[in-house]
Protein backbone atom coordinates (compact mmCIF):
# COMPACT_ATOMS: atom_id res chain seq x y z
CA UNK A 1 0.00 0.00 0.00
CA UNK A 2 2.60 2.71 0.83
CA UNK A 3 4.28 1.42 -2.76
CA UNK A 4 1.27 1.73 -4.38
CA UNK A 5 0.75 5.67 -2.69
CA UNK A 6 4.42 7.01 -3.31
CA UNK A 7 4.00 5.70 -7.23
CA UNK A 8 0.93 7.41 -7.10
CA UNK A 9 1.93 10.81 -5.32
CA UNK A 10 5.18 10.72 -7.99
CA UNK A 11 3.40 10.37 -10.72
CA UNK A 12 1.13 13.53 -9.65
CA UNK A 13 4.20 15.26 -9.06
CA UNK A 14 5.19 14.39 -12.61
CA UNK A 15 1.72 15.51 -14.20
CA UNK A 16 1.77 18.77 -11.96
CA UNK A 17 5.95 19.80 -13.33
CA UNK A 18 4.48 19.03 -16.57
CA UNK A 19 1.63 21.19 -16.70
CA UNK A 20 2.30 24.77 -18.64
CA UNK A 21 3.23 27.55 -16.27
CA UNK A 22 1.00 30.42 -16.53
CA UNK A 23 1.53 33.98 -17.38
CA UNK A 24 1.20 35.62 -13.34
CA UNK A 25 3.78 32.65 -12.65
CA UNK A 26 6.31 34.05 -15.11
CA UNK A 27 8.98 35.87 -13.86
CA UNK A 28 8.71 39.51 -16.42
CA UNK A 29 12.68 39.93 -17.75
CA UNK A 30 13.37 43.03 -19.87
CA UNK A 31 16.16 43.60 -22.62
CA UNK A 32 16.87 46.65 -24.60
CA UNK A 33 18.01 47.04 -28.43
CA UNK A 34 20.92 48.94 -29.61
CA UNK A 35 19.36 49.29 -32.76
CA UNK A 36 16.47 48.80 -34.74
CA UNK A 37 16.12 44.96 -34.89
CA UNK A 38 18.73 43.02 -37.37
CA UNK A 39 20.31 39.87 -37.40
CA UNK A 40 22.21 40.63 -34.02
CA UNK A 41 18.66 40.72 -32.34
CA UNK A 42 17.67 37.36 -33.94
CA UNK A 43 18.96 34.74 -31.20
CA UNK A 44 16.49 36.90 -28.60
CA UNK A 45 13.13 37.10 -31.25
CA UNK A 46 13.50 33.30 -31.77
CA UNK A 47 14.01 32.42 -27.76
CA UNK A 48 10.54 34.53 -27.31
CA UNK A 49 8.80 33.57 -30.43
CA UNK A 50 9.73 29.70 -30.02
CA UNK A 51 8.57 29.59 -25.68
CA UNK A 52 12.54 29.08 -24.72
CA UNK A 53 11.91 32.21 -22.50
CA UNK A 54 8.32 30.71 -21.08
CA UNK A 55 9.70 27.25 -20.81
CA UNK A 56 12.79 28.78 -18.81
CA UNK A 57 9.87 30.79 -16.58
CA UNK A 58 10.53 33.86 -17.91
CA UNK A 59 8.69 36.63 -19.86
CA UNK A 60 10.54 38.50 -21.69
CA UNK A 61 9.98 41.78 -22.74
CA UNK A 62 12.26 43.11 -25.75
CA UNK A 63 12.37 46.84 -25.84
CA UNK A 64 12.01 48.70 -28.90
CA UNK A 65 15.27 50.74 -29.96
CA UNK A 66 15.58 54.45 -28.07
CA UNK A 67 17.72 57.73 -28.57
CA UNK A 68 18.95 56.53 -24.87
CA UNK A 69 21.76 53.57 -25.54
CA UNK A 70 20.62 50.10 -23.98
CA UNK A 71 23.84 50.54 -21.60
CA UNK A 72 22.50 53.33 -20.19
CA UNK A 73 18.96 51.90 -19.59
CA UNK A 74 20.77 49.02 -17.98
CA UNK A 75 23.17 50.77 -15.91
CA UNK A 76 19.82 52.75 -14.66
CA UNK A 77 18.35 49.93 -14.46
CA UNK A 78 15.52 50.53 -16.95
CA UNK A 79 16.43 47.09 -18.51
CA UNK A 80 17.32 44.72 -16.87
CA UNK A 81 19.50 43.07 -19.59
CA UNK A 82 20.68 45.31 -23.08
CA UNK A 83 22.45 44.72 -26.60
CA UNK A 84 25.65 46.39 -25.94
CA UNK A 85 29.09 47.62 -28.13
CA UNK A 86 32.36 46.40 -26.76
CA UNK A 87 33.65 49.78 -26.77
CA UNK A 88 30.22 51.49 -24.70
CA UNK A 89 31.01 48.64 -22.18
CA UNK A 90 34.34 49.59 -21.31
CA UNK A 91 33.88 53.40 -21.71
CA UNK A 92 30.86 53.36 -19.66
CA UNK A 93 31.91 50.81 -17.05
CA UNK A 94 35.53 52.26 -16.64
CA UNK A 95 33.49 56.35 -15.98
CA UNK A 96 31.64 53.77 -13.09
CA UNK A 97 28.39 52.55 -14.72
CA UNK A 98 26.84 49.35 -12.72
CA UNK A 99 27.35 47.93 -16.10
CA UNK A 100 28.48 44.40 -16.93
CA UNK A 101 28.88 41.82 -20.08
CA UNK A 102 27.22 38.56 -19.24
CA UNK A 103 27.07 37.09 -23.44
CA UNK A 104 28.93 37.59 -26.02
CA UNK A 105 26.27 37.91 -29.29
CA UNK A 106 29.45 37.72 -31.51
CA UNK A 107 32.93 35.67 -31.59
CA UNK A 108 34.66 37.87 -33.44
CA UNK A 109 34.54 41.56 -34.97
CA UNK A 110 32.13 42.50 -37.51
CA UNK A 111 33.34 46.20 -38.16
CA UNK A 112 35.30 47.32 -41.40
CA UNK A 113 36.89 50.62 -42.94
CA UNK A 114 35.33 50.55 -46.33
CA UNK A 115 35.14 53.10 -49.47
CA UNK A 116 34.49 53.09 -53.26
CA UNK A 117 35.94 49.82 -55.00
CA UNK A 118 36.96 51.52 -57.75
CA UNK A 119 39.13 54.04 -55.68
CA UNK A 120 42.79 53.00 -57.65
CA UNK A 121 44.39 55.51 -55.10
CA UNK A 122 43.34 53.80 -51.58
CA UNK A 123 45.08 50.87 -51.15
CA UNK A 124 46.43 50.96 -48.23
CA UNK A 125 45.07 52.86 -45.02
CA UNK A 126 47.93 55.10 -45.44
CA UNK A 127 45.98 56.47 -48.48
CA UNK A 128 43.33 57.96 -46.14
CA UNK A 129 45.81 60.76 -44.61
CA UNK A 130 44.13 63.65 -45.57
CA UNK A 131 40.91 61.94 -47.12
CA UNK A 132 37.01 63.07 -46.02
CA UNK A 133 35.67 60.20 -43.47
CA UNK A 134 31.53 60.16 -42.67
CA UNK A 135 31.48 59.14 -39.70
CA UNK A 136 29.12 58.91 -36.18
CA UNK A 137 31.06 61.19 -34.11
CA UNK A 138 32.69 58.61 -31.41
CA UNK A 139 36.24 59.52 -30.27
CA UNK A 140 36.74 55.84 -30.62
CA UNK A 141 36.19 55.93 -34.12
CA UNK A 142 38.72 58.52 -34.71
CA UNK A 143 41.22 56.70 -32.51
CA UNK A 144 40.86 53.41 -34.69
CA UNK A 145 40.76 55.07 -37.98
CA UNK A 146 44.01 56.87 -36.76
CA UNK A 147 45.83 53.88 -35.62
CA UNK A 148 44.90 51.99 -38.40
CA UNK A 149 46.83 54.32 -41.08
CA UNK A 150 49.44 54.76 -38.37
CA UNK A 151 50.18 51.01 -38.42
CA UNK A 152 50.09 50.98 -42.59
CA UNK A 153 52.68 53.86 -41.89
CA UNK A 154 51.13 56.89 -42.80
CA UNK A 155 50.41 59.89 -40.41
CA UNK A 156 46.48 59.15 -38.96
CA UNK A 157 45.81 62.32 -40.42
CA UNK A 158 41.91 63.18 -41.76
CA UNK A 159 38.96 65.20 -41.87
CA UNK A 160 35.94 64.14 -40.13
CA UNK A 161 31.97 64.92 -41.00
CA UNK A 162 29.85 63.32 -38.57
CA UNK A 163 26.27 61.94 -40.30
CA UNK A 164 25.03 59.13 -38.71
CA UNK A 165 23.84 56.22 -41.49
CA UNK A 166 23.72 58.99 -44.23
CA UNK A 167 27.27 58.27 -44.13
CA UNK A 168 26.64 55.36 -46.62
CA UNK A 169 24.93 56.94 -49.02
CA UNK A 170 27.60 59.93 -49.01
CA UNK A 171 30.01 57.47 -49.26
CA UNK A 172 28.18 56.18 -52.67
CA UNK A 173 28.10 60.05 -54.16
CA UNK A 174 31.45 60.56 -53.36
CA UNK A 175 30.55 63.19 -50.85
CA UNK A 176 33.31 61.34 -48.74
CA UNK A 177 36.26 58.86 -49.38
CA UNK A 178 35.25 56.25 -46.32
CA UNK A 179 33.79 55.46 -43.79
CA UNK A 180 32.74 52.21 -41.24
CA UNK A 181 30.42 50.00 -41.64
CA UNK A 182 29.06 46.30 -39.81
CA UNK A 183 29.99 43.90 -42.98
CA UNK A 184 27.23 41.42 -41.18
CA UNK A 185 24.40 43.68 -42.00
CA UNK A 186 25.41 47.37 -44.21
CA UNK A 187 27.66 44.98 -46.31
CA UNK A 188 25.90 42.22 -47.03
CA UNK A 189 23.28 45.23 -48.37
CA UNK A 190 25.90 46.34 -50.73
CA UNK A 191 26.56 43.07 -51.77
CA UNK A 192 22.97 42.60 -52.63
CA UNK A 193 22.82 46.11 -54.41
CA UNK A 194 25.57 45.18 -56.59
CA UNK A 195 27.50 48.01 -54.84
CA UNK A 196 31.55 47.50 -55.43
CA UNK A 197 33.82 47.90 -51.92
CA UNK A 198 37.02 47.86 -50.74
CA UNK A 199 37.49 46.95 -47.37
CA UNK A 200 40.32 47.00 -44.85
CA UNK A 201 39.81 44.37 -41.37
CA UNK A 202 40.34 46.75 -38.03
CA UNK A 203 42.43 43.35 -37.25
CA UNK A 204 45.04 43.16 -40.42
CA UNK A 205 46.20 46.70 -39.30
CA UNK A 206 47.07 46.35 -35.31
CA UNK A 207 44.05 46.30 -33.98
CA UNK A 208 42.90 43.53 -31.24
CA UNK A 209 39.77 41.20 -32.62
CA UNK A 210 36.91 41.67 -30.36
CA UNK A 211 33.25 40.69 -29.35
CA UNK A 212 31.74 43.51 -31.32
CA UNK A 213 28.26 42.65 -29.82
CA UNK A 214 27.37 41.71 -26.07
CA UNK A 215 24.58 41.29 -23.86
CA UNK A 216 25.07 43.37 -21.11
CA UNK A 217 22.78 43.52 -17.59
CA UNK A 218 24.07 45.40 -13.98
CA UNK A 219 25.56 43.70 -11.09
CA UNK A 220 22.79 45.04 -9.56
CA UNK A 221 20.22 42.66 -11.28
CA UNK A 222 22.72 39.74 -11.04
CA UNK A 223 23.04 40.05 -7.40
CA UNK A 224 19.28 40.24 -6.54
CA UNK A 225 17.66 37.88 -9.51
CA UNK A 226 20.43 35.32 -9.97
CA UNK A 227 17.97 32.89 -11.33
CA UNK A 228 15.95 34.57 -13.78
CA UNK A 229 19.39 36.51 -14.91
CA UNK A 230 20.91 32.62 -15.81
CA UNK A 231 17.12 31.66 -16.91
CA UNK A 232 17.38 34.73 -20.18
CA UNK A 233 21.04 33.92 -21.13
CA UNK A 234 20.84 30.48 -21.46
CA UNK A 235 17.40 30.34 -22.67
CA UNK A 236 18.52 33.75 -25.73
CA UNK A 237 21.74 30.96 -26.18
CA UNK A 238 19.15 28.64 -27.26
CA UNK A 239 17.75 31.23 -29.29
CA UNK A 240 20.74 32.02 -31.34
CA UNK A 241 21.89 27.86 -31.20
CA UNK A 242 18.33 27.79 -32.98
CA UNK A 243 19.32 30.17 -35.73
CA UNK A 244 22.33 29.09 -36.51
CA UNK A 245 20.38 25.20 -37.46
CA UNK A 246 17.33 26.52 -38.67
CA UNK A 247 18.14 29.90 -40.27
CA UNK A 248 15.47 30.09 -42.83
CA UNK A 249 12.77 29.59 -39.98
CA UNK A 250 14.50 31.79 -37.35
CA UNK A 251 14.66 34.43 -40.31
CA UNK A 252 10.45 33.97 -40.82
CA UNK A 253 10.07 34.47 -36.93
CA UNK A 254 12.31 37.46 -36.93
CA UNK A 255 10.64 39.00 -39.94
CA UNK A 256 7.00 38.53 -38.83
CA UNK A 257 7.69 40.34 -35.09
CA UNK A 258 9.38 42.90 -37.03
CA UNK A 259 7.04 43.45 -40.03
CA UNK A 260 7.48 47.22 -40.43
CA UNK A 261 11.31 47.25 -39.90
CA UNK A 262 12.04 44.33 -41.64
CA UNK A 263 10.58 44.61 -45.12
CA UNK A 264 12.93 42.54 -47.08
CA UNK A 265 13.15 38.78 -46.30
CA UNK A 266 15.86 37.96 -48.80
CA UNK A 267 18.43 40.77 -47.46
CA UNK A 268 17.60 39.05 -43.56
CA UNK A 269 18.49 35.80 -44.88
CA UNK A 270 21.31 36.75 -46.42
CA UNK A 271 22.71 38.45 -42.99
CA UNK A 272 21.97 36.06 -41.05
CA UNK A 273 23.79 33.51 -43.97
CA UNK A 274 26.84 35.54 -43.40
CA UNK A 275 26.88 35.57 -39.59
CA UNK A 276 26.50 31.22 -40.12
CA UNK A 277 28.96 31.54 -42.44
CA UNK A 278 31.57 33.55 -40.93
CA UNK A 279 32.15 32.06 -38.06
CA UNK A 280 30.33 35.18 -35.68
CA UNK A 281 27.49 33.18 -33.80
CA UNK A 282 29.23 30.22 -33.38
CA UNK A 283 32.95 29.42 -34.42
CA UNK A 284 34.48 26.20 -35.79
CA UNK A 285 35.26 24.79 -32.68
CA UNK A 286 31.19 25.07 -31.04
CA UNK A 287 31.76 27.87 -29.03
CA UNK A 288 28.52 30.16 -28.89
CA UNK A 289 27.79 33.22 -26.08
CA UNK A 290 31.10 32.45 -24.25
CA UNK A 291 33.03 35.91 -23.56
CA UNK A 292 37.22 35.66 -24.22
CA UNK A 293 39.54 36.78 -21.64
CA UNK A 294 41.93 37.09 -23.99
CA UNK A 295 40.14 39.47 -26.23
CA UNK A 296 38.29 41.70 -23.41
CA UNK A 297 41.88 42.07 -22.17
CA UNK A 298 43.26 43.31 -25.29
CA UNK A 299 40.71 45.29 -26.12
CA UNK A 300 40.67 46.90 -23.03
CA UNK A 301 44.48 47.46 -23.38
CA UNK A 302 44.05 49.02 -26.65
CA UNK A 303 41.52 51.48 -25.48
CA UNK A 304 43.36 52.47 -22.44
CA UNK A 305 46.59 53.45 -24.64
CA UNK A 306 44.09 54.79 -26.95
CA UNK A 307 43.06 56.96 -24.38
CA UNK A 308 39.36 56.47 -24.85
CA UNK A 309 39.09 55.02 -21.44
CA UNK A 310 37.95 57.53 -18.54
CA UNK A 311 36.79 57.67 -14.91
CA UNK A 312 33.54 59.04 -13.10
CA UNK A 313 35.01 62.65 -13.14
CA UNK A 314 35.72 62.61 -17.30
CA UNK A 315 39.63 62.30 -16.26
CA UNK A 316 41.69 60.16 -18.29
CA UNK A 317 42.50 56.90 -16.19
CA UNK A 318 46.13 56.15 -16.12
CA UNK A 319 46.47 52.96 -14.70
CA UNK A 320 44.98 49.59 -16.96
CA UNK A 321 41.78 48.81 -14.92
CA UNK A 322 41.33 44.91 -13.91
CA UNK A 323 39.28 44.34 -17.09
CA UNK A 324 38.23 40.29 -15.52
CA UNK A 325 35.15 42.39 -13.77
CA UNK A 326 33.78 43.86 -17.00
CA UNK A 327 32.53 40.82 -17.60
CA UNK A 328 31.12 37.18 -16.62
CA UNK A 329 30.80 33.86 -18.07
CA UNK A 330 28.99 32.11 -15.18
CA UNK A 331 25.84 32.53 -16.54
CA UNK A 332 26.53 30.21 -19.52
CA UNK A 333 27.09 27.45 -16.87
CA UNK A 334 24.46 24.61 -16.56
CA UNK A 335 21.51 25.30 -14.26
Amino acid sequence: MFTRRATLASLAGLALSALPLRAQDLKRVTVALDWTPNTNHIGLFVARDKGFYREAGIDVEILPYSDTSAATLVANRVADFGIVGSIGLFTQHTAGADLVATYAVVQTETGRLVFKGDRADIKSPKDLDGRTYGGFGSAWENALIGSLIRHAGGKGEFETITLGTSAYQALENGAVDFTLEVYTWEGVKAELEGIKQGAFRYADYGVPDQHTTLIGSSRTFLRDRPGEAKAFIQATRRGYEFAVDHPDEAVDLMVAANRDALTDRGFVRASLQALIDGGYFRTDDGIIGRIDPAKMEAIGSYLLNAEILKDADGKLVSRKPDFSGYFTNDLLEAL
